[in-house]
Formats: C-alpha cells, structure tokens, sequence
C-alpha cells in the first residue's frame, strides 16, 4: 500500500543548517517515489560532500530514510520520513526488504488452489473471503488473489470458465469468473484429463451475460450447448 503515515506533519526545519534543508526540500517533494544520490546532487547543485554530510545529519535526526528501489538496489534512494515507498519502489507486497516473498508467493498459492480443488468451483470473491476469514495471512488483497490466479492459470495448474448457473455453477451468478483445477482429481493428481464440464461452451461464449432460462438467447435454443450435453 502507497499509504502515507505521517503525510502533512512538519518538519524540524528549525533544527536544520541551510544545506539541510535544501536537500530535505528536494527529498520530501518527491513524496512516496524518493529520489537517488545523482538526482539530488542535479537539483541542488550542492557539492556531494556537503550532500552527503546533510543525508548523514536529515537520518540522525530521523527526517529522512534510505529506501531499497528494487530496480536499482545498488543505488542510495531516500525518502522523507512522512512517507511510505510506492510499490513501484518496493516492488509492492510480493516483495520484503527488497527481496521477493518467495514463500508467501508458494503458501497463497497452496492455499488457492487447495480451495478451487475442495470446492470444484470457486471464484475469487470467495477465495479471499476464505483467506481472510480463516486467518492464514495478514491483509491479503484482492489484486493479490487475482494476480495469484492468474499466475495459476498460466502454469496451466487452473482454468477460467464463467458460469453457466446450472449444476456446480448455480451458487454463481451467470456470467460471473470462476475457477476450477486443470485436473480431473485436483491438485495432487497430475495434470489429468480436463472433464467435459470444464469444457462447457458457456464459459467461452461472448453472450453469456444475455442468456437465460427463457431468454431469447438460452441453453433450450443453444446448439453449442446441446452438441455438449450429447457429449
């Protein structure tokens, strides 16, 4: 999250030299972003010892701190103390310290998949609702369960159909996204054989959204459909 802790409050300025708080001006306008070595040298036009000697006092006196930029870990990044790192900066939750969250990126996973598995069909909305509720993560989001799912269906571990609302998909509106595993036993028994449900026309068609029971466009009147329950 971009979410600024102390965004607002002022700064000590009267506790600063004049190079100080010209370096602490450049560094605090760039908000969330922070900035590097280079670009504050260019702005203020301060020799780099003076700089260096104003970032070394600014952090002492806690009104700024060192930031890792996942793009350029080598470089010293600072940012005012009021602000939390975008996660252009950090690399956003699936980073820490720096460094990717390798294990939080397997558990989600696990977790996701052991859900679609137990339930045959889930949709996100109810993934998350199923993490949070039974506590296996702090604050996970929903860019994060999408993300996760669709990083799931890439490795071709799931799939993503819509419902069709009949069978195993009439708790879901018709329409909606839904997941189920590639497999046909689940997650722990190969890839499998994809079954004739998980190739139901319905969650391909572009009028979904416009069909229903009585509708013009229905599963009575539907040819695609019939060819699959011959199937």
């Amino acid at each position: 999250m971009n979410k600024r802790k102390r965004e607002g409050l002022a700064s000590n300025s009267d506790n600063m030299s004049d190079a100080e708080r010209i370096v602490y001006n450049v560094i605090h306008s760039k908000q969330n972003m922070g900035i590097w070595m280079a670009d504050i040298k260019r702005e203020t036009s301060l020799p780099e010892s003076m700089i260096k000697k104003s970032i070394k006092m600014l952090q002492t006196k806690g009104e700024i701190k060192e930031v890792v930029n996942i793009k350029n870990k080598s470089r010293k990044h600072y940012m005012a103390a009021g602000f939390e790192p975008a996660d252009e900066i950090t690399g956003g939750s699936w980073y820490s310290e720096g460094k990717l969250d390798q294990e939080y990126i397997f558990r989600l996973r696990q977790v996701c998949l052991n859900y679609i598995s137990r339930n045959v069909i889930a949709n996100r909305d109810g993934i998350l609702e199923f993490i949070n509720r039974g506590g296996y993560f702090s604050g996970t989001t929903t860019q994060e369960v999408d993300q996760i799912l669709g990083n799931l269906v890439l490795d071709d571990k799931i799939i993503e159909v819509k419902s069709t609302g009949y069978g195993d998909y009439e708790k879901f509106p018709v329409g909606r996204v839904c997941y189920r595993c590639k497999s046909k036993g689940g997650v722990n028994n190969g890839e499998g054989k994809i079954g004739a449900m998980a190739s139901i026309p319905c969650g391909v068609c572009p009028r979904i959204n416009l069909c229903s029971p009585d509708g013009y466009i229905s599963p009575k009147t539907c040819e695609f459909y019939q060819k699959w329950l011959d199937f």
